[in-house]
């Protein structure tokens, strides 16, 4: 992800109430915030985004969308597989995420890239409150 890729994400974002809605500014900075982004392309179609903050080995990912009719089409995996080799090549050994409770969907997603659940977090989504259930995956044993 690039700055000039920032509208195209924040558009993303309004597509899909799942994720976390940032400001366009904040996507133009991630770099300078200290985060990684990546994006999906479908021809020359920005179609999905991930963005992810590391700190002391670790990262969490703390937003990734898709177009919902570029949805299972592997652009969500493809960024994932990625963003977890970019990681572990920047010397990351764990990675983080909390998906909603009621999203079913995103878990099976994710324990099928190898995370594992490591928790809850009560009341931790608003508009509807719910539990996040607390996901890891260990780059490194």
């Amino acid at each position: 992800m690039v700055t000039g890729d920032a509208q195209a994400v924040v558009a993303i974002g309004r597509q899909c109430p799942e994720a976390a809605g940032w400001p366009e500014e904040s996507y133009a900075r991630l770099e300078e915030l200290g985060y990684r982004g990546w994006v999906a392309v479908a021809g020359e179609e920005i179609c999905g985004f991930l963005v992810a903050r590391c700190a002391a080995g670790e990262a969490e990912i703390l937003n990734l969308a898709v177009k919902p009719e570029r949805r299972r089409q592997g652009h969500a995996r493809g960024m994932l597989r990625a963003a977890m080799e970019g990681l572990k090549a920047e010397g990351v050994r764990e990675v983080y995420l909390e998906v909603r409770e009621s999203n079913a969907g995103a878990q099976a997603f994710y324990e099928g890239a190898g995370f594992e659940r490591s928790g809850r977090r009560l009341s931790y989504y608003e508009q509807p409150k719910e539990d996040a259930v607390c996901m890891v995956h260990r780059l490194v044993p």
